[in-house]
């Protein structure tokens, strides 16, 4: 195939060359200025004209801004410069990065702005992993990692009021080695500590339901007081307010020495006047009842006992039920088990003592001034 060589250079293409020259007198000293240079070097490097195209036509002007009769050249945009555009520069460039499944974006500015190991890592200091996305791939949990960039574009954070979430942010701020955001949660945590808070807390029960999903919903043995006072159809003996009260003021000392290993419940709703109930595994186990019925002199009057060696032995007892296969069959044995305090003969059935309950009832004090007739009272259960 034959080559021919172009022809000279036509004189609109040499005014169109000159033209440009002519706005450029002292050189080049802006992006309009270079945009028109270029412009008129396109035009001379162009291809011959169509036939019926005249060149004074075209110039300069029409290669940069192309008229309908003008074809665009391709290869010979202008570009970024012409338009007063800057080249991308690191502080502006976007990061992709995949946190345990958690996608992020950000900026090279936020990653290094200050001393951590995101900056080590993004400064070249630290070999990175990237995916065939382009994505940064960091084997950590992705559940705090905004909080941390948050913190890194702005110096501070609101911190999570769970003491749990704030141990978990704390966790992750050491590991990317932020220590400001380290500071922070460090006094936080110090502070919650320092608050004053309820070690012990003793719901109230507010109905039959309500206690079976209390003992349903634990794993630790139960302690429940019930005492009210108004269930009484006698008048009470001297002694039975004293006697209800040291029986509340017991419940309360046990409640704050043994709140962290046993739950504490108090019913004030009950048929008893006085009753203690111990749980284990969420059935009863003993129960500790505190009143009794005595013969004045021509009445009966209620009396109200204070037991409090058999309630603390209880609540001792009760200890066994911690763990969550229940008591060691030879520690129940050595403690009574749950036999009863009338006994059950050796050879019944495992299963059926264990579930039977230990009911304690105070000791009947009748005098004989107290016996009608000079007969002997016998009370039954």
């Amino acid at each position: 195939m034959l080559r021919t060589r172009s022809p000279a250079p036509s004189r609109g293409r040499i005014r169109g060359c000159a033209a440009a020259r002519r706005r450029l007198p002292g050189g080049p000293s802006s992006s309009g200025e270079w945009a028109w240079l270029g412009a008129a070097e396109a035009w001379d490097r162009r291809p011959p004209l169509p036939p019926g195209m005249s060149a004074e036509a075209s110039g300069p002007a029409a290669a940069v801004a192309p008229s309908l009769e003008t074809p665009k050249l391709s290869g010979l945009e202008p570009g970024p410069a012409a338009y007063g555009l800057k080249p991308l520069t690191p502080n502006s460039k976007y990061v992709k990065l995949n946190v345990g499944g958690s996608l992020h974006y950000t900026t090279l500015r936020t990653l290094t702005g200050q001393d951590t190991m995101l900056k080590a890592m993004f400064s070249g200091r630290v070999e990175v992993l990237t995916d065939a996305g382009g994505w940064v791939l960091i084997d950590r949990s992705g559940r705090h990692f905004g909080t941390i960039l948050n913190y890194l574009r702005d110096g501070s954070v609101p911190l999570p009021e769970s003491t749990r979430e704030l141990g978990e942010l704390l966790g992750e701020a050491r590991y990317y080695l932020v220590q400001g955001l380290i500071d922070d949660c460090q006094l936080a945590l110090q502070q919650k500590r320092e608050t004053l808070s309820p070690l012990c807390l003793i719901p109230t029960v507010t109905s039959p339901r309500e206690e079976q999903q209390l003992l349903a919903s634990t794993s630790k043995p139960v302690v429940k007081l019930l005492h009210n006072r108004s269930n009484n159809k006698y008048s009470y003996t001297s002694t039975s307010d004293d006697n209800l009260l040291k029986n509340i003021e017991l419940f309360d000392k046990l409640a704050l020495r043994f709140h962290g290993r046993l739950l504490f419940l108090k019913d004030v709703l009950g048929d008893e006047i006085c009753c203690w109930s111990f749980y284990g595994q969420g059935r009863k186990i003993a129960e500790v009842c505190c009143t009794s019925i005595v013969y004045a002199t021509e009445k009966k009057q209620t009396k109200v006992e204070f037991p409090e060696a058999r309630i603390f032995e209880e609540t001792l007892n009760i200890l066994i039920y911690e763990t969550p296969r229940g008591p060691d069959p030879a520690l129940l044995e050595a403690t009574g088990g749950a036999a009863g305090a009338g006994g059950a003969g050796r050879g019944e059935d495992e299963e059926n003592r264990e579930h039977r309950v230990r009911r304690i009832h105070v000791r009947r004090h009748i005098t004989h001034d107290e016996r009608p007739h000079g007969q002997q009272i016998v009370f039954k259960d």
